[in-house]
């Protein structure tokens, strides 16, 4: 029930992230489920690759090129899913930013009290 859960905090966080930033476009909520799982399995295979590979980049930027990361994480998810896509770099990166405030706060607001 919990997986459910994240999958649909997730796909309402891009439908949200989708609204804020104009440069992202996503034509239904089927198509923000669909990229929710494609940014679940791109998370857990390809961005730690990613983050292995620019180690050296981001311990000289102090911990910073890891929006550069997630940006390219992104935008993976935006060039594997139809119906979602992203226009350019900063679209990416500022909708990644956004991405995580919402899916943290509805992450907050609607998890199941103990």
């Amino acid at each position: 029930m919990q997986f459910v859960l994240t999958w649909l905090i997730t796909a309402i966080s891009l439908l949200i992230t989708a609204y804020l930033i104009p440069g992202i476009i996503i034509k239904s909520f089927i198509a923000a489920a669909i990229a929710a799982i494609v940014m679940g399995i791109i998370n857990a295979i390809v961005r730690p690759i990613l983050i292995l590979f620019t180690l050296p980049l981001t311990f000289l930027s102090l911990g910073l090129f890891l929006f550069v990361v997630n940006a390219i994480a992104f935008s993976l998810v935006g060039y594997f899913t139809p119906g979602f896509s992203i226009n350019t770099f900063w679209d990416a990166l500022f909708g990644s930013i956004i991405l995580s405030l919402v899916s943290g706060f509805l992450g907050q607001l609607l998890e199941p009290k103990d």
